[in-house]
């Protein structure tokens, strides 16, 4: 099934990443369309009669004479549709700026923060026929024929039984005033909108569903793919084998060059090993000159005792040097009593060593302390 390239394995990070970044996102049209319309109502049931208020407004004025007492005249039909357009442009665009708010949000909850310039690119494969009756007679584009054909007849068949449930009211429309009448449609039209917006945002969130679902599964990756990913991201296995392996021979070959000139190795005892070394004439105070952990801690050790170096266990020190302390590196004040301690042991208490140390911590310990104390 490999060789075959078959798709089973769900889209890497790096995959979704990549497919984001070409705007290749999943996304409901029909989610963001009943969002807008969902909201368009709300804005109407609010502003609505703040726009029937600006209509009425300026008729009165257009034709009350308050313009202008000859409403035929040319000066008049220039100052009242000045005055249409004033109204007009202070009542309606603040409105149209809240439906485009809700129209972009309801974009914007799908895809979140996205800039992308690769749907904008002219592709060749879009211009062709070809791939054009493809998406129409596609099983795609029969599927989604199919689910918009099931839309239309839920909401005929919704309107269908609103108007049934309503046909008292309807009955009684030709026996109401003008001004009754009208409020009564207007009033059933709203409610029709409202059912059949609430309908649509409920098949809209199960399309958006699917669109996901759809979009996770043309991403999807075979084996072998994200096989290759791993390796153009972490690197070949072997080549990265190897280049540890040539990592672990370059500090092999420098504990064996540094290990046999050590003065002492403290170890912890089995995990850590830390190779000191204190020429009183050339170093100012003792360094570490090698340190392992592990399989490179067993390698310091054994080459410790086929060259004679003494191994002392101690644990607590140990784990200090090898964590605060790098190879070539001074040892720092804290450890030097016990560092000194220790060298003072393998020689024998060697008492030049011993002065030499007391004397650089003492010289130290004085440089640290505080003007005037």
């Amino acid at each position: 099934m490999d060789d075959l390239g078959e798709r089973t394995e769900e889209p890497t990070a790096k995959k979704l990443r990549e497919s984001r970044a070409k705007g290749q996102v999943p996304k409901s049209q029909d989610l963001a369309g009943s969002l807008s319309l969902f909201g368009g109502l709300i804005i109407f049931l609010v502003f609505g009669s703040t726009v029937t208020s600006m209509f009425a407004r300026v008729m009165t004025k257009t034709l009350s004479g308050d313009i202008s007492a000859d409403i035929l005249a040319v000066d008049s039909i220039y100052a009242g549709s000045k005055v249409a357009a004033y109204e007009t442009i202070v009542t309606v665009v603040p409105i149209l700026v809240l439906a485009a708010i809700v129209a972009y949000v309801g974009n914007f909850i799908q895809v979140g923060w996205l800039i992308s310039a690769e749907p904008l690119q002219p592709k060749l494969n879009k211009l062709s026929p070809i791939s054009g009756i493809k998406r129409i007679f596609g099983i795609r584009g029969l599927v989604k024929t199919v689910i918009n054909t099931l839309k239309l007849t839920v909401m005929i068949f919704v309107t269908y039984t609103f108007i049934l449930s309503n046909l008292d009211t309807i009955a009684v429309l030709p026996k109401l005033t003008p001004l009754m009448a009208l409020t009564a449609i207007m009033r059933l039209i709203f409610i029709l909108a409202i059912i059949l917006s609430l309908l649509l945002l409920f098949l809209a969130i199960i399309d958006f569903i699917y669109q996901r679902h759809q979009h996770t599964k043309d991403l999807r990756m075979s084996k072998q793919e994200v096989k290759d990913e791993r390796k153009s991201m972490e690197g070949d296995p072997m080549l990265k084998g190897r280049r540890r392996q040539m990592a672990r021979e370059i500090v092999m070959q420098q504990i064996g060059a540094s290990v046999p000139e050590a003065d002492v190795i403290v170890t912890n005892p089995t995990h850590f090993s830390v190779a000191i070394k204190y020429d009183p004439e050339t170093m100012g105070a003792p360094k570490v000159t090698a340190k392992g952990a592990d399989l490179i801690a067993f390698r310091i050790r054994q080459i410790a005792r086929q060259n004679s170096v003494p191994i002392i266990e101690r644990p607590p020190l140990a784990r200090a040097l090898y964590w605060g302390i790098e190879v070539g590196q001074e040892v720092t004040l804290e450890h030097y009593e016990a560092v000194a301690e220790l060298l003072a042991f393998v020689y024998k208490i060697d008492s030049r060593l011993e002065d030499k140390m007391r004397q650089r911590m003492s010289t130290e310990s004085q440089a640290q302390e505080p003007a005037g104390v």
